[in-house]
């Protein structure tokens, strides 16, 4: 929270508790009706005015009305304050393990039939040989004398008591004098673990894969395992949505005349008809050949893109039979030389 809000936010903390001080107390509610804020002021200091307030019971009932414990949580919580009296947000009170998250490159045509991936997960998990204790075995965890087992020492500041987390057993309430050899008191260790990943077909760059229970351990059970997925650039196909667009070279004369020709899909090569007339960068659709959808279940399209090649050499009788074609469509495949031109100008 910005310095500026939560100065703001301490503020309305002081007014709220002043408020809830004063009705509380007849007496004290009775001079506020009757002199108004001033009244109060005069004949009560603060330190009357607070004094008997349990301020977990003002924070609690405050959120009851609708505030949230988090305002206060985050006023308070980052100095390490348990304003509500309960068990710190520590380890003392148990928590579920950390979730991880690992991104994983694949094929396109993985991505379009699925696959089952093995992946290596270094993760955190309880010690077997202390069971998540931290302790030697055979040894046990003594009790915290700063804070005599409670996880929380009691600090007074001016008017009120406030809770602050336990700095030596930083909140457990439990010293531990003989660490375990293996984690070294951790209560966890450290390793990698083989975790087999089911892809299902339909994926894309972005799809996000969840893995339950294959994070890290926890007091309160495993945290989970999130799968980003990366699908790879392909030399043939590049993919819109659930459609791949591809591109294929004919000849001119296929082009003019039209042919079969094969074409490469995801699931081989297939046949595809060219009718006589197609122009260069003409587009073919092939229905269903593209890419499953995830969650509907339809197939996308393949996109054929026509690549007219024009040769760039031709033997003498190719040259001759184009320029008689060229002739009998009325063409004029006569240039005009340097000298021509010059004796146009003249003219």
């Amino acid at each position: 929270m910005p310095a500026e809000q939560k100065k703001e936010a301490e503020e309305k903390f002081k007014e709220i508790s002043e408020a809830y001080a004063v009705l509380s107390d007849p007496q004290k509610r009775a001079l506020y009706d009757q002199y108004g804020h001033a009244g109060i002021d005069q004949r009560y200091a603060y330190e009357d005015i607070f004094k008997g307030v349990d301020f977990a019971s003002v924070f609690e009932d405050l959120a009851d009305f609708g505030f949230g414990k988090s305002i206060f949580d985050e006023i308070f919580g980052d100095l390490g304050f348990d304003i509500f009296g309960s068990k710190t947000r520590s380890t003392r009170g148990g928590r579920r393990g950390r979730d991880l998250e690992i991104t994983l490159s694949i094929s396109l045509e993985e991505a379009a039939f699925g696959t089952e991936k093995t992946v290596n997960i270094p993760r955190y998990e309880l010690c077997s040989n202390c069971n998540g204790t931290g302790v030697r075995p055979g040894s046990k965890k003594t009790t915290c004398s700063k804070c005599a087992g409670r996880g929380y020492t009691v600090t007074s500041s001016g008017f009120f008591q406030i809770r602050q987390t336990c700095t030596r057993c930083r909140g457990e309430g439990e010293i531990i004098q003989n660490p375990c050899p293996e984690c070294k008191g951790e209560a966890r260790i450290k390793v990698t673990r083989k975790i087999k990943v089911k892809i299902p077909a339909g994926v894309d760059t972005g799809s996000q894969l969840r893995i339950r229970g294959e994070g890290e351990e926890g007091e309160l059970g495993r945290g989970d395992l999130y799968v980003i997925i990366e699908v790879q650039s392909h030399p043939l196909f590049q993919r819109e949505g659930n459609d791949i667009l591809t591109q294929v070279d004919i000849s001119f004369t296929q082009a003019i005349l039209g042919a079969e020709i094969d074409v490469p899909t995801l699931n081989g090569k297939v046949k595809m008809r060219i009718p006589p007339g197609t122009q260069p960068g003409k587009i073919f659709r092939l229905k269903g050949k593209g890419i499953i959808d995830l969650h509907r279940k339809v197939y996308g399209d393949e996109l054929v893109k026509v690549n007219v090649v024009i040769p760039k050499e031709l033997t003498s009788e190719q040259r001759r039979l184009i320029e008689e074609f060229a002739r009998t469509s009325g063409e004029n495949l006569k240039t005009e030389s340097f000298s021509d031109k010059i004796k146009k100008v003249f003219r």
